[in-house]
C-alpha cells in the first residue's frame, strides 16, 4: 500500500514570461453556482500557474468578477450552458494547456449535462472532470483527465458505464479502501485516465497504478473543499505535470491545508481558508 508522503514539484525557469508557466480553463457556473468556480480558480493560481480563465453564464461570470479580480472571465449567454455553447467552448480551449469542467454546471439541469457531455467528449486537452460534469459521463466518454468522484458520484459513474449493478453495489459497499480501488481497477477500463476517488483515505487511481493518501479529515465536508481540490489538480496539469502526479499533488495539499485548518480552527473553517492559508501549509511549489 504506497501512500503519497510529498508532493511532485514544478519548476517556473528564472527567465520565464506570464503565460510560459500555465495557462488553465475553468468551465462550468449557472445561474445558482458561483463560488464554486471562484474557489477552484484561486486555488488553480495558487499552485503557480500563470493564467486562469473561468468560462460561465453571463450572469456567474460577472460576478466572480466581482469576487476576485484575479480571475479573468469569458461569458457566455443563458443562465444554464447548452448544446448551442459547445462549439464556442471548443474554440476557446484551443489556447489552453489544461482544462477543469464540471463545477457548478446544474445537477439536475439536463441541457448543461448534455453539453458537459459533449465538450468532454470532443475536447483536446488535459482534463479534470469535477462534479457535475462526472454526472454527465460515462468512462468511454472521457480520456486524458483526471476524475474526481466521491461515493455518490462513483455510483452515478459506475451506472453510466454500464457497469453490472451487483458490481456497483460491490464495490459501493466495500468498507476497505485497498479492496475498493482494486475493485474500481478491475472493473473499469480507465484508458489514459486517473480516478481520485474522494474519502477518508483517498484512492488514486490508473489503469496500472494505485497510490493511496491519508491527509484530511472529517471537517472537509463543508462545502466548497472540493472545488479546491479540483482546482490544485488544475493548476498542476496546466504546469506540465502528468495525470498521476497532478492527482497526487491535489489529493495531498488539500487534505493537508485541511489538517491545518482543523488544528487551528476545529470545525469553522471554510473552504475559501484552504485557499488563503496555501501559503503556509506549501512551502514548495
Amino acid at each position: 500500500m504506497k501512500y503519497i508522503t510529498k508532493i511532485k514539484p514544478v519548476k517556473h525557469k528564472k527567465t520565464s514570461h506570464k503565460g510560459e508557466n500555465g495557462l488553465a480553463l475553468i468551465i462550468g457556473g449557472s445561474k445558482d453556482y458561483t463560488g464554486t468556480l471562484a474557489l477552484a480558480g484561486l486555488a488553480a493560481l495558487r499552485t503557480g500557474t500563470d493564467i486562469v480563465t473561468i468560462a460561465a453564464p453571463e450572469k456567474a461570470a460577472w460576478a466572480i468578477n466581482c469576487l476576485s479580480p484575479d480571475l479573468i472571465t469569458k461569458k457566455f449567454k443563458g443562465e444554464y450552458f447548452t448544446k448551442k455553447h459547445v462549439k464556442d467552448i471548443l474554440k476557446l480551449s484551443k489556447g489552453f494547456d489544461a482544462v477543469l469542467i464540471g463545477n457548478g454546471l446544474g445537477p439536475k439541469n439536463k441541457q448543461a449535462l448534455e453539453f458537459a457531455k459533449l465538450v468532454i467528449k470532443q475536447i483536446n486537452k488535459p482534463l479534470v472532470v469535477d462534479a457535475d460534469g462526472i454526472k454527465a459521463i460515462s468512462i468511454n466518454d472521457v480520456d486524458n483527465a483526471i476524475i474526481t468522484p466521491h461515493i455518490p458520484e462513483l455510483e452515478l459513474f459506475l451506472k453510466n458505464s454500464k457497469i453490472n449493478k451487483n458490481i456497483i453495489k460491490k464495490i459501493i459497499n466495500e468498507k476497505n479502501i485497498i479492496k475498493k480501488a482494486k475493485l474500481i481497477q478491475k472493473t473499469l477500463k480507465i484508458k489514459n485516465n486517473v480516478i481520485l476517488l474522494k474519502g477518508k483515505t483517498d484512492a488514486i487511481i490508473s489503469k496500472d497504478k494505485i497510490i493511496y493518501n491519508k491527509t484530511g479529515n472529517e471537517a472537509m465536508t463543508v462545502a466548497g473543499t472540493g472545488d479546491v481540490l479540483a482546482g490544485i489538480a488544475l493548476g498542476f496539469l496546466a504546469q506540465g505535470l502528468n495525470l498521476m502526479d497532478a492527482a497526487c499533488n491535489a489529493a495531498y495539499i488539500n487534505g493537508k491545508i485541511g489538517d491545518y485548518e482543523k488544528k487551528k480552527k476545529g470545525y469553522s473553517f471554510i473552504a475559501s481558508d484552504l485557499i488563503e492559508d496555501y501559503k503556509k501549509v506549501i512551502k514548495k511549489r
